[in-house]
């Protein structure tokens, strides 16, 4: 598991609403039952995004929409075959971090 890697959600019900889950723990953090995750759900799902707490993101193809404000461990075990990593957006990734946090 490494730091911005992108999996489907496992939930076949949830995966209609939040597709993906972006791991966002630090890479020297391993050995943990869990991860920290973002949840990436479908643009419709959100609502109004809030610009940098929700950045948008493409993923396959599909837009998507970070949100950030539901931060969650996630039992690392469920997350198994990453689809994409996501490392070359990290700064608006990092951003949306620094914006729930109040870091700006």
């Amino acid at each position: 598991m490494a730091r911005f890697d992108v999996y489907r959600h496992p939930d076949a019900t949830l995966r209609k609403t939040t597709p993906y889950l972006l791991d966002v723990q630090n890479d020297y953090i391993n050995g943990l039952e869990t991860r920290v995750v973002l949840p990436i759900r479908t643009a419709r799902q959100l609502g109004l995004p809030m610009r940098d707490l929700n950045p948008p993101l493409e993923i396959d193809g599909t837009q998507v929409v970070l949100d950030a404000a539901a931060i969650a461990a996630f039992p690392a075990a469920e997350l198994r075959s990453p689809v994409v990593n996501l490392r070359a957006q990290a700064d608006v990734i990092l951003n949306a971090l620094d914006t729930l946090f109040g870091s700006h």
